[in-house]
């Protein structure tokens, strides 16, 4: 099936408006594509009529032009009926928002809408579902524009069985600075499953790296995922719900799913070079590491910091992680001191943590990160940089982006995350440098990397 008009619709029609309820999802979803997107959506109601001054169309045959993608949110019973229209009427594909189908047990009622969708290679996601968020094209997220949260657009896609999952995470890839390139809300995922997704955006050029959250497979569904997986070669990340028993009655009463052995599902995942996020705040550091860095390292990390304490726990983290701070050897240690400012000559300290201390300037941590840079010793730099340090100003981020361009080795940046030094993390974004806000956060995005291994 061809996918391309769900996610790149030139017109839309969305079907189940309302002329008395202005917080019906229809009239959510219209009121916010309707003049925001760059596609022409058009609004459907049996009865027909106006929405302000636009025309309310009865059926999507009436409407004056080709429909590549429906929207559709009408009682469950009424949505074979709505989609059989517009399969006769040439529409592409469709997002079913409806719910009340296999996930409150009406299963019969969902397996005749998708045998009928799949019949006539007619795609859709859903039923259960938010559906897609794919700026400029559309966003069919029933969420109302004052409370909707956007990234800024990036090379990041996710998708989610859960739209209250994928929203959160939309949330804090905004917080995080990760650009978002399609957000995907799949709920039953009675048609299109995972696996198709997955393939999809492997060929997307706007997608460089694709996360998942997912509750469960149905029967052969983990296989096809797992084949798909083997052929992408973009870093997969998936945050996994359902380890537990509770979270899997959990997992069924929300969209109907099996979780599965979870131990099974981990070694599988692992096999096909899929990296596994243990929770949602993992999930966005591997999503930010990778979409700057997608490819794989063996793990040797250098650490440099103007504090011993934060050099430390950042050791400790590594470790704990599976990642190596090896002892750096007598020739880089002294091409380190060799070009350090005189007062830090004889206070810094050159093993690995390379600690500059709290007397270092930006000149001290661009030096100390040039020649590890042209180190073999190891494959990725993690910078803590701790902004109130006096000889430290807010161009160093920029300053370090240069000469990450310029050498082309990973670097990860660790700063705290509050206002007054934003202007430094952007600096780092410039040159598409991830900024982890936390010390743990950082050694997540060095562990995205050594984890993402081609299978």
């Amino acid at each position: 099936m061809d996918l391309e008009k769900i996610f790149k619709p030139d017109t839309i029609a969305v079907i189940g408006v309302s002329l008395t309820n202005e917080a019906h999802p229809a009239n959510v979803i219209y009121n916010k594509n309707r003049l925001r997107y760059e596609a022409k959506t058009f609004a459907v109601n049996p009865r027909g009529g106006h929405i302000r001054a636009d025309t309310l169309y009865r059926s999507v045959k009436e409407i004056p032009e080709k429909i590549d993608l429906a929207v559709i949110a009408v009682k469950a019973e009424l949505v074979l009926p709505v989609v059989e229209e517009c399969i006769n009427s040439g529409v592409k594909g469709a997002i079913i928002v409806s719910g009340g189908f296999a996930e409150t047990g009406l299963r019969d009622l969902q397996d005749r809408l998708t045998s009928r969708a799949r019949e006539a290679q007619f795609p859709f996601i859903g039923p259960n579902c938010l559906g897609v968020y794919a700026a400029p094209w559309m966003d069919t997220f029933f969420i109302p524009n004052e409370r909707m949260v956007r990234p800024e657009k990036g090379r990041v896609t996710m998708i989610s069985q859960s739209g209250g999952v994928v929203v959160d995470q939309m949330v804090k890839a905004t917080a995080e600075g990760v650009g978002l390139s399609t957000a995907v809300s799949i709920g039953n995922k009675a048609l299109i499953k995972e696996s198709d997704l997955l393939r999809y955006f492997a060929g997307d050029p706007g997608t460089d790296v694709i996360t998942f959250y997912i509750e469960g497979f149905g029967k052969h569904e983990g296989r096809e995922f797992a084949l798909a997986a083997a052929e992408c070669k973009k870093p997969i990340i998936v945050l996994k719900a359902g380890k537990t028993s509770a979270g899997n009655k959990a997992v069924s009463s929300h969209t109907a799913s099996m979780a599965g052995d979870y131990q099974v599902f981990s070694a599988v995942m692992a096999q096909k070079g899929v990296v596994e996020a243990t929770d949602e705040f993992e999930l966005m550091a591997f999503a930010e590491s990778l979409s700057c860095y997608p490819m794989n390292i063996s793990g040797k990390i250098a650490i440099i910091t103007g504090s011993g304490g934060h050099g430390a726990l950042c050791t400790d983290a590594c470790i704990a992680h599976g990642l190596e701070v090896p002892s750096l050897n007598e020739e880089t240690q002294l091409g380190v001191k060799e070009v350090l400012s005189p007062t830090l000559k004889h206070i810094a300290s050159y093993a690995n943590p390379v600690d500059l201390t709290g007397s270092s300037t930006d000149d001290d941590f661009l030096a100390a990160t040039r020649v590890l840079s042209k180190s073999p010793e190891i494959d990725c730099i993690i910078l803590l940089l701790l902004p109130y340090i006096p000889g430290i100003t807010v161009d160093l981020g920029a300053k370090l982006g240069m000469v990450q361009q310029q050498e082309k080795k990973p670097i990860i940046a660790y700063v705290p995350h509050v206002e007054k030094y934003k202007i430094i993390v952007e600096g780092f974004n410039l040159y598409n440098i991830p900024v982890a806000h936390s010390v743990e956060d950082a050694v997540h995005m060095a562990e995205a990397m050594r984890r993402n291994k081609p299978c």
